[in-house]
């Protein structure tokens, strides 16, 4: 299986970068392939109309898409600015979104998680993505909400509190037999 994991946020110390890596462990299995990616490597002018009819869509969109379209599935830890995207990820999918003939996650198996130092642990842009991803054809096969990072994460541990870990352990399982299914109808 080919997994593509990324955190929605540009910050170089970003918790939800470190969150989605370590989720992203419990998918390696013998013959999988994980990359995760860094929003700073799809840096792009600020999505406008007018923009777009000055420079066209920009080849960091394109590539984007590529990586989207290579994946069997997603993994993306969303981090929550004023209840909303991140600004990196949404110029992101707002350019990629633009891509003539394309709906942004083209049908792909999504996990979607967040967290936050919060006690709401980004659960408001999960809201949001949750009821937005599904129209840009993402086929969203779980979500998961970790709050108050610092006190239930520990950086190369993962989730510290059982109730946490079990909850999140439970999705993964989750999500890694609809996968087995899908692949299977795939190949079929």
């Amino acid at each position: 299986m080919k997994i593509l994991a990324f955190a929605g946020s540009s910050s170089k110390n970003s918790i939800n970068k470190k969150f989605i890596t370590s989720v992203s462990k419990y998918y390696k299995e013998k013959d999988d392939v994980i990359e995760i990616l860094d929003l700073n490597d799809f840096e792009m002018p600020l999505f406008s109309v007018d923009r777009e009819q000055e420079i066209g869509i920009p080849e960091a969109a394109h590539a984007f898409a590529a990586k989207i379209d290579w994946a069997d599935l997603i993994l993306i830890s969303l981090a929550e600015h004023n209840g909303n995207y991140a600004t990196a990820y949404k110029n992101i999918y707002d350019w990629t979104s633009r891509i003539k003939g394309r709906k942004l996650f083209n049908g792909k198996a999504v996990f979607l998680l967040a967290t936050s130092d919060g006690k709401g642990g980004g659960r408001c842009i999960l809201d949001i993505a949750l009821a937005r991803m599904p129209k840009d054809g993402a086929d969203i096969l779980e979500s998961f909400s970790l709050p108050e990072y610092s006190k239930n994460f520990k950086e190369g541990v993962g989730i510290i509190t059982p109730l946490f870990r079990s909850q999140l352990e439970a999705k993964v399982r989750k999500t890694k037999r609809m996968m087995a299914t899908k692949l299977t109808e795939n190949d079929n």
